[in-house]
């Protein structure tokens, strides 16, 4: 038995408009101060405006929001009393809001607590709404929470599917200044969470459709985003890729990619897109005989020619490198700017991570000690997965 979640979607040009609909009194904004600084803030709260809500605004989200910063949001929605919950920003901000709405109407959890097991029984003082900024993480249609333990010096894949979002609105407006690198970044976010959840050991029939579409798009259309972001075809279709890719993932699971690429983030303080995106090659290529046939699916449905499934791991590898390269995205971590002597240093530590990291679990081949630390060997080197 399994399931699938998602929020009612409201998507396309005017999307946001459906704001105005909503009926309430109060609404709390969870963002980050460059999103308020862009007017976006604002353009939500003239929707929320029409709808006669009041609202109050915390945009002192981080990147790899802290643990910290999530129950400081918390205490000042316990003090606001909202009925609505908005995230709006990437997926730091809507990984945020889930949190601290948790924490709004359970103070006695503790954020690293949230988990898909023990019920939480939400929505008993508020509901959620998301707005990505960004067109990557698919954090609006996924109950997943990633929040930093600063002292930790690790990340945490948390969530329940009860703090899944009620209303994901999907506006290409959002993304329509949106710089070339955080493009590229979070274009291979996407791609990512498309391809590990067709290649998950969890994959399944209502998710497989989604990531393979997923994929196809974003192959198509993140260079072109890259490229011109006045491309508005590009811009939406990449922003809807993103969406339909975290439906795909997020009812299929992430794997070894985000495990790995969580450590590199929490260790070097790489972005998220950049780091899952940098490994995924790497791991396809470790997982490639296990998922020969599905890789090939990939390859094949997104338009590469390939003669047998045993080629299509190692094919769609190079081509998500091609892809990546056409980008301006690093290869290999050596390349990504980190020095030989602190990748050393953290090897221990990048292992550490990986292994307590959730996501590991769903890998379709499970990389022992040994193993992940040839696989981060082999990242840092730029050197094809030959074990």
């Amino acid at each position: 038995m399994w399931y699938f979640n998602s929020p009612l979607i409201v998507f396309g040009e005017e999307a946001l408009c459906e704001l105005s609909r909503i009926e309430g009194k109060r609404a709390f904004i969870v963002t980050d101060a460059n999103i308020a600084r862009l007017g976006y803030v604002e353009m939500v709260g003239q929707q929320l405006r029409t709808a006669g809500l009041e609202y109050q605004v915390f945009a002192e989200v981080e990147p790899d929001p802290s643990l910290q910063t999530v129950r400081r949001g918390a205490e000042l929605m316990r003090q606001y009393g909202p009925d609505w919950i908005i995230g709006l920003g990437g997926g730091s901000c809507m990984d945020a809001a889930k949190a601290m709405w948790v924490l709004y109407e359970h103070p006695e959890v503790a954020p690293e607590g949230i988990n898909p097991v023990e019920p939480l029984k939400l929505r008993q003082k508020a509901r959620l709404i998301t707005i990505p900024t960004t067109s990557g993480t698919g954090a609006e249609v996924t109950w997943a929470i990633v929040l930093t333990d600063t002292q930790e010096q690790r990340k945490l894949s948390l969530g329940s599917r009860e703090n899944m979002a009620d209303i994901a609105i999907v506006d290409p407006v959002f993304v329509a200044a949106l710089p070339p690198q955080i493009t590229a970044d979070t274009g291979m976010d996407a791609l990512t969470h498309a391809v590990e959840g067709y290649t998950t050991a969890w994959h399944n029939d209502f998710c497989d459709g989604l990531c393979l579409m997923a994929t196809k798009l974003i192959f198509h259309y993140l260079p072109r985003a890259v490229a011109d972001g006045k491309d508005k075809e590009a811009r939406e279709k990449m922003h809807n890729a993103a969406c339909i890719a975290g439906l795909g993932f997020g009812n299929a699971l992430a794997a070894m990619a985000h495990a790995m690429g969580h450590s590199l983030g929490a260790v070097f303080h790489m972005p998220h897109g950049r780091a899952v995106g940098l490994v995924l090659p790497y791991t396809i290529e470790f997982t490639g005989e296990l998922m020969a046939e599905r890789y090939a699916d990939i390859a094949r449905f997104v338009g590469f020619s390939v003669a047998s499934p045993q080629e299509g791991a190692r094919l769609l590898a190079n081509e998500i490198r091609n892809l990546a390269k056409s980008i301006k995205q690093p290869l290999s971590l050596q390349e990504a700017g980190i020095a030989a002597q602190a990748f050393e240093a953290a090897l221990p530590k990048l292992v550490e991570n990986a292994e307590s990291d959730a996501t590991l679990v769903a890998s379709a081949r499970i990389p022992d000690s040994a193993e992940l630390q040839r696989l981060y060997r082999y990242t840092f080197a730029g050197k094809p997965i030959d074990f």
